[in-house]
């Protein structure tokens, strides 16, 4: 029997599916965004780290949560991933609507874990999965599009060509730009990972709701550089690669800050 046509039909399923997920970064930028909270740890917090995930980085660890989406049992994470917020808000605009929003997203969630893992009596089984959700999540609220608008899923309706490859601005965002450079986590990592002592003051200031306001400011630039039917390619990335990286730094910098928030002794 031929097999050429299913395997045909299950590639062109998997290029067409996948880039409708909505990860967040994709496997590279998750573990950038560890590889560099890895740089700025305090030596009890890599301690109390290495208690809970052992041997696994948090690198390793980043993308545990996207990774498990193929099991029904975690379906109920899909939407810690990422947080609907209306167009036009100012900061203190959109903290008032963080305050009375009941739903279920990525600020709500990264608050919780955060609870629970100072809770000293957290059975390991739980404090190693919400350790790893948390660093998933901090990574994913600095993707911009994780805040960007429920009409569109984020971009991910926003249909464009990456390239010669069909895909959608969400996912252009999430990996198509990352892996573009061609590198390795460790190497995209190391090529960018250049603070001084005043900017990760900065960057850590506010706490999570000014973090995420500072990517929903982002998630408007990004609206604006594109619309469906665009074809993107070397060009979109030159003139937008600086604000991946930049997400990608940040997002490592306050990762560490909360890691030793709450490992620190």
């Amino acid at each position: 029997m031929n097999n050429r046509p299913i395997k045909h039909f299950t590639i062109a399923f998997f290029l067409f599916y996948l880039p409708l997920k909505s990860m967040g970064w994709g496997v590279i930028g998750h573990r950038v965004v560890g590889e560099i909270a890895d740089s700025y740890l305090k030596p009890s917090t890599r301690l109390e780290i290495k208690k809970i995930l052992g041997n696994e980085t948090l690198a390793m660890a980043s993308t545990w949560a996207d990774f498990v989406r193929s099991e029904a049992a975690y379906n109920y994470l899909n939407n810690w991933h990422y947080i609907n917020l209306n167009r036009g808000y100012s900061h203190a605009q959109m903290e008032d609507f963080l305050k009375i929003d009941t739903s279920t997203n990525a600020y709500s969630k990264i608050n919780l874990l955060m609870k629970e893992l100072k809770n000293k009596e957290l059975a390991m089984g739980k404090k190693r999965m919400y350790l790893r959700m948390l660093i998933h999540l901090v990574g994913d609220i600095h993707q911009p599009l994780h805040s960007g608008n429920k009409s569109d899923r984020g971009g991910g309706e926003i249909k464009v060509t990456w390239f010669d490859r069909q895909s959608n601005l969400h996912w252009v965002w999430d990996a198509e730009m990352i892996d573009f450079q061609q590198l390795s986590y460790t190497e995209y990592a190391n090529s960018i990972n250049e603070t001084t002592d005043s900017q990760r003051d900065d960057w850590t200031k506010g706490g999570l709701s000014s973090w995420l306001f500072d990517a929903y400011r982002l998630s408007d630039v990004i609206y604006a550089s594109a619309k469906s039917g665009d074809k993107l390619d070397s060009k979109y990335n030159y003139d937008h690669i600086t604000i991946v990286n930049g997400q990608l730094l940040k997002g490592g910098v306050r990762l560490a800050a909360l890691l030793n928030q709450l490992f620190a002794s």
